[in-house]
């Protein structure tokens, strides 16, 4: 919007004269002069910086929901595999439950006792079969040893098993070769063990204390290392997933905070 603003030139005090084009007269003309004003220029500027203003707004707001986009999905993953590694540790958990850790509880050679080895002598040849291939199994056999041996605290003589897995297969033998094709190199095996057996008059041994077998154990299969090392790894696992939820759920609340202080502030 245009408007005339008049300005007063005051070059005399005589009016201004001016010549006349239709002839030789002369025209006199106020001192009286009009500057021509307006905001036009003011407001294209004003508009050009506003839209400036709002393209690096926009851009600003872009960036800002890219950030988001990729820290939400970021936490989406880390928080799967925190789940991921909770759940593969309640499974491990579960299967080591129904194994390692039944076998340990059910066992009843838990007190440890010093023994005097009295006898080890082979006694017998046991019947085995072992796999030539698919579908194929052929007859072999194995040398048993027996051994006894003498309960130091009580002096009961007790017939003497390598571990679980040899009592349960074959009570009577000490040591339950797998079972091969070559007889020579099982008994060579077993005759190394007798042998060893004799050399070392003390060993140490499980017993039942409650007297219900009268057997005793050299080495236990599901003890308690054996449980703590198999139950580590599954624990470490559950740990470190429960530490990467905690921590992205950490941050999504301390995020939370500074927006709404943020807010506050503005």
């Amino acid at each position: 919007m245009l408007t005339p603003v008049p300005i007063i030139a005051r070059w005399s005090q005589q009016p201004c004269v001016t010549p006349s084009v239709s002839g030789g007269g002369h025209r006199v003309s106020s001192g009286r002069m009009f500057l021509w004003t307006g905001s036009k220029g003011a407001q294209g500027s004003g508009g050009e910086r506003r839209t400036i203003y709002q393209k690096v707004r926009e851009y600003d707001v872009l960036d800002k929901r890219k950030t988001v986009t990729a820290l939400k999905a970021g936490e989406d993953r880390a928080i799967l595999l925190g789940l991921s590694m909770i759940l593969f540790s309640v499974m491990m958990y579960f299967v080591l439950g129904i194994t390692m850790v039944r076998s340990y509880s059910d066992s009843v050679w838990t007190e440890e006792s010093s023994c005097s080895v009295l006898n080890s002598t082979i006694v017998a040849e046991i019947n085995c079969t072992y796999s030539c291939g698919s579908e194929c199994w052929k007859s072999s056999k194995y040398p048993c040893l027996q051994v006894f041996v003498s309960l130091n605290t009580s002096g009961k003589v007790v017939r003497l098993s390598h571990n679980e897995e040899a009592q349960d297969t074959n009570p009577k033998c000490f040591y339950v070769p797998k079972c091969r094709k070559d007889y020579n190199a099982m008994h060579t095996v077993i005759m190394n063990i007798s042998e060893r057996l004799k050399t070392q008059q003390q060993v140490l041994c499980y017993t039942d204390p409650g007297e219900q077998q009268d057997s005793a154990l050299l080495t236990r299969i599901y003890g308690r290392v054996a449980v703590f090392h198999s139950l580590f790894w599954p624990t470490c696992t559950l740990i470190g997933g429960t530490i990467i939820i905690a921590m992205v759920k950490l941050t999504q609340y301390l995020s939370i905070m500074c927006e709404q202080v943020g807010r506050i502030k503005r």
